[in-house]
């Protein structure tokens, strides 16, 4: 890339903007300004730190509020950015701070793009039983995930992965796209794609209520929904006898449930939930308040060692 164009001010959060962020620092480009956000002490933080990436290799680093002030717009305009990365900031990103980069301004998404367009799309892909997800490079515009693609990495999804393992396989996938995507943009050599939105489809974030469990749903369903917010997001639940009862984890083979349904009941040290479409599905971890509840505890809870949720 020697005598190529290659500035660059990078917006980044979590362990997806750590890899990208290296990869940059691997490839040679001229890293001038970090933008990534402080963090939430509302939110359990399990991922690795951008900004302090950025200090080891003294990258001065900025966390506002909003990206798109006169401020901001300022101090990524005295860069003289060839080229803006986006790689999991948590902000929109404004004409007047796309329109700053020389080469462009380019995201990283964490679907394959058209699909699920929008906010935590690798929990929507495993709630709805994907089998596939990936990592998709696009050129930035005013609307969210809707600029030409550049390229993707698929990543499969397997029948019992849970958000987070679907997440890690995604951190690695962006790696190698941008390795092998990076030096094809800095040398004007990328070919873009236009994106078909109406082929695709767009999804807002979710809260800690939509972790709900409706028994009266499938056990592929149920199953699909304890894997895509769990730990360590905050994870699915329901009520029984007055009590928040947490499912932290569950393990479905398809196996024929065994009795009236919906219901929960241990066997053989286990807890099993059968389901109104006639099949089983394990529960691996329970909890009342965060504290694991075994068999002994479910029974001092409840006096029984199992529940009806009809």
């Amino acid at each position: 890339m020697s005598g190529l164009p290659k500035s660059a001010v990078v917006f980044a959060y979590h362990d997806v903007g750590v890899r990208g962020l290296s990869v940059l620092l691997a490839l040679g480009v001229d890293v001038r300004l970090v933008v990534t956000h402080v963090d939430d002490p509302d939110e359990t933080i399990w991922f690795s730190s951008v900004a302090e990436l950025a200090a080891l290799n003294d990258i001065p680093v900025i966390t506002p509020s909003d990206p798109n002030t006169a401020g901001v717009l300022e101090q990524v305009r005295a860069c003289q950015p060839d080229v803006l990365f986006s790689f999991y900031y948590r902000h929109m990103l404004g004409a007047e701070l796309l329109a700053l980069a020389a080469i462009g301004a380019y995201n990283l998404h964490g679907s394959l793009l058209p699909k699920y367009r929008g906010r935590v799309p690798v929990n929507w892909a495993v709630l709805h039983g994907e089998t596939e997800t990936g990592v998709s490079l696009h050129r930035m515009e005013i609307r969210p995930d809707a600029g030409a693609l550049v390229e993707q990495q698929a990543v499969a999804i397997l029948p019992n992965d849970t958000a987070h393992a679907v997440f890690r396989k995604l951190t690695c996938a962006a790696e190698q796209l941008l390795l092998r995507c990076v030096p094809l943009l800095l040398q004007g050599r990328a070919r873009e794609t236009a994106l078909d939105l109406s082929a695709g489809s767009y999804f807002g974030g979710r809260r800690p209520e939509d972790g709900r469990i409706d028994w009266h749903k499938t056990a592929a369903a149920i199953h699909n929904l304890i894997r895509a917010v769990a730990p360590p997001y905050p994870g699915a639940f329901f009520d029984a006898g007055g009590i928040s009862l947490q499912v932290l984890g569950s393990y479905y083979r398809d196996r024929p449930a065994v009795g009236a349904a919906p219901r929960i009941y241990w066997q053989d040290g286990r807890c099993r939930a059968d389901c109104i479409d006639g099949r089983q599905l394990e529960l691996t971890t329970l909890a009342i308040d965060g504290e694991p509840l075994d068999e002994p505890g479910f029974r001092a809870q409840f006096g029984t060692a199992e529940l009806d949720l009809s």
